[in-house]
């Protein structure tokens, strides 16, 4: 059973927000307004925060980090967010009830409730991901590893007659980053490029004293 995480090397990362954009568009993530923004609810399941470091500030892509003990699961009463056995966290939206339990359970902060109902520019009205669907007002959101892209690849390699192959899944913020900071794969399996960054000697969590055990590892700068 694959174990799917994502290895983030700061050294490499420019903070473009090429992968925020990528996201967005990707996932039907709507545009905020500046109005909104000010008012602390803005709408993006990746956001490029600074962080302290050895340093002094440094900048980090910050998402869900698709813990394997994940609080915010504990305590959404209908289920609505949960854990698969490869484990994503992921968001059932008809299920949300807006309670917002699991965004203050969230120790990062990236769970997102959406104040008000999704608006796009007529002119991209043509444009939203068919795969993805557009959540109502009132319920949580947050990054799923581009999960509908897992269901695509198997379905294409299933058709194709073989496995799938390591560089079938890629999340659409891997797939866009131009310094290519981001790696994405199976944690479980030794031989990927994944697995062999987060083994390394740069490699920590992010708030792990937590006892969450994200599967987003990031790769010290300067090192």
């Amino acid at each position: 059973m694959p174990r799917w995480g994502l290895v983030i090397d700061l050294d490499r990362c420019t903070a473009c927000q090429a992968c925020v954009v990528a996201c967005k568009h990707e996932n039907n993530v709507p545009f905020s307004t500046p109005a909104i923004a000010s008012a602390g609810r803005l709408m993006t399941w990746i956001q490029i925060v600074p962080v302290q470091a050895r340093e002094g500030t440094a900048i980090m892509p910050l998402m869900c980090q698709h813990c394997d003990r994940p609080p915010c699961t504990d305590v959404c009463p209908t289920s609505a967010t949960y854990i698969n056995p490869e484990g994503i966290v992921g968001q059932i939206y008809p299920r949300c009830i807006g309670c917002r339990y699991c965004t203050n359970a969230c120790p990062y902060a990236v769970k997102l409730f959406n104040w008000t109902a999704p608006e796009w520019p007529e002119s991209m009205a043509s444009m939203h991901n068919p795969d993805v669907s557009l959540r109502p007002k009132g319920v949580v959101e947050k990054c799923t590893f581009c999960h509908h892209r897992l269901m695509m690849a198997r379905e294409r390699a299933k058709a194709a007659g073989r496995d799938l192959a390591p560089d079938d899944y890629v999340p659409a913020c891997v797939q866009t980053c131009p310094s290519e900071a981001m790696v994405f794969g199976d944690l479980e399996d030794p031989h990927s490029e994944a697995s062999a960054q987060a083994a390394g000697p740069r490699a920590y969590r992010w708030m792990e004293e937590l006892g969450t055990k994200p599967k987003v590892v990031y790769l010290r700068e300067g090192e």
